[in-house]
C-alpha cells in the first residue's frame, strides 16, 4: 500500500472518531515510497496543493553540508515541491538573483524566506528578496529586542518588538516584497505579561498580535511548537486566521519530555498533531503551508513522505 492510500485510510478510520486538538492521526512509513505522482493519483476530494505546499530549507542543513544545497533542490524538484522556505545557509555564497535562477533550473520558487531582521543592514535584505521574487520577508524569530527564551521579556519588551516589526514590515511592502512575517517557537506562548492598562495577563504572542499592523506584519505559525506549549492551534487559527497568512507544518509526539526536544519530531503524518481539523480551520487563510522538520535526517525519505502525506491528506 502506497503511502497516499495509507494516509486516505487513515481519515477514513478518523472520520469515525470525535476530533480533538489533542487527537493522533498516525500514518505509517512506507518502506518503498510510491513517485509523488502516482501518490497524487490515489488522492481525491479536498487536499493541500502542491501550489502552497513548500519546504524550509532548514530541515536539510546538515545533509547540505555533505551534498550542496542543489542536491537538495533537485530531489526536491523530483518529489513534486513546487516552492521551498530558504534560510541564510542556503544560498552558499549566491546572490539573490542567482539563487532565483538556480530555484528556475528545477521548477521552485521561494515566496517566503528566513532572513535578518538587522534594521542596520535591512535595506540589504529587502534587495536580496525583491531579487529572489518573495512575496513576504520574515525570519525563524522576531525584529529586536525579540522574545526572551527564558521568559524574561516585560510587557514593555514585546511592545517595542511589535514596534519594530511593523517597521520592518512598512519597508518590505514599500519595498514590493509583502508582509513581514514573525515565526514563533513555544516561548511566545509560555512567556506571559500583564498589560499595564488593564492589569490583564496575556502571553507574547497575544501582545504581537494585537499591536503589529494587519497590513504590515503577517504571523508565521509553526504548528509543533505552538502545540507543545499546550495551544489550541485550531482555536488560535479560528480566533486570528486573518494574521496568520503560513503555517509551518511540524509534527512529533506530544507532550514532548522537554521543550524543544528535536528528538521529539517526526516525518509529517507520524506524530501527534491531529492535522484533519486544523486544515480545515486553515482552509482560505493560509497562503503557503511549509513542512519543516529539524535535524531531519540526510535523506528524502522526511522530504518525501511529508509531502505525499500533506497533498494527499483529504479534509
Amino acid at each position: 500500500m502506497t503511502l497516499a492510500r495509507r494516509a486516505r485510510a487513515a481519515v477514513v478510520a478518523a472520520a469515525a472518531l470525535t476530533l480533538t486538538a489533542s487527537g493522533l492521526l498516525a500514518v505509517p512509513a512506507s518502506a518503498a515510497p510510491a513517485p509523488s505522482a502516482a501518490a497524487a493519483a490515489d488522492c481525491s476530494g479536498r487536499t493541500v496543493p502542491a501550489s502552497k505546499i513548500s519546504f524550509q530549507l532548514y530541515s536539510y542543513a546538515g545533509w547540505q553540508r555533505t551534498v550542496g544545497v542543489e542536491s537538495i533542490l533537485s530531489e526536491l524538484s523530483d518529489i513534486g515541491y513546487k516552492n521551498v522556505e530558504p534560510f541564510g545557509g542556503s544560498y552558499e555564497g549566491r546572490s539573490g538573483w542567482r539563487f532565483g535562477k538556480l530555484l528556475q533550473e528545477y521548477g521552485l520558487r521561494a515566496p517566503t524566506a528566513h532572513g535578518s531582521t538587522n534594521a542596520d543592514t535591512f535595506r540589504d535584505t529587502l534587495a536580496f528578496s525583491k531579487a529572489l521574487g518573495q512575496k513576504y520577508t520574515g525570519s525563524g524569530g522576531w525584529a529586536a529586542p525579540g522574545i526572551a527564551r527564558d521568559g524574561s521579556s516585560s510587557y514593555e519588551d514585546v511592545l517595542a518588538t511589535a514596534k519594530a516589526m511593523n517597521q520592518l514590515g512598512r519597508k518590505s511592502v514599500n519595498n514590493g516584497t509583502g508582509k513581514h512575517f514573525g515565526h514563533n517557537h513555544w516561548w511566545e506562548f509560555t512567556t506571559v505579561v500583564t498589560d499595564p492598562a488593564t492589569g490583564e495577563e496575556k502571553t507574547a504572542y497575544e501582545v504581537l498580535l494585537e499591536n503589529t499592523n494587519p497590513r504590515l506584519v503577517a504571523f508565521q505559525l509553526d504548528v509543533f511548537w505552538a502545540s507543545d506549549a499546550g495551544v489550541d492551534v485550531v482555536e488560535l487559527l479560528e480566533q486570528h486566521g486573518d494574521r496568520i497568512e503560513l503555517l509551518h507544518i511540524k509534527d512529533g509526539f506530544l507532550p514532548a519530555d522537554t521543550l524543544g526536544d528535536f528528538t521529539q519530531l517526526t516525518d509529517v503524518g507520524e506524530g501527534d498533531i491531529d492535522w484533519v481539523p486544523i486544515l480545515r480551520a486553515a482552509h482560505g487563510k493560509i497562503k503557503y503551508y511549509v513542512i519543516e522538520r529539524d535535524g531531519a535526517p540526510a535523506t528524502a525519505e522526511f522530504a518525501r513522505d511529508s509531502f505525499e502525506f500533506l497533498s494527499c491528506l483529504e479534509y
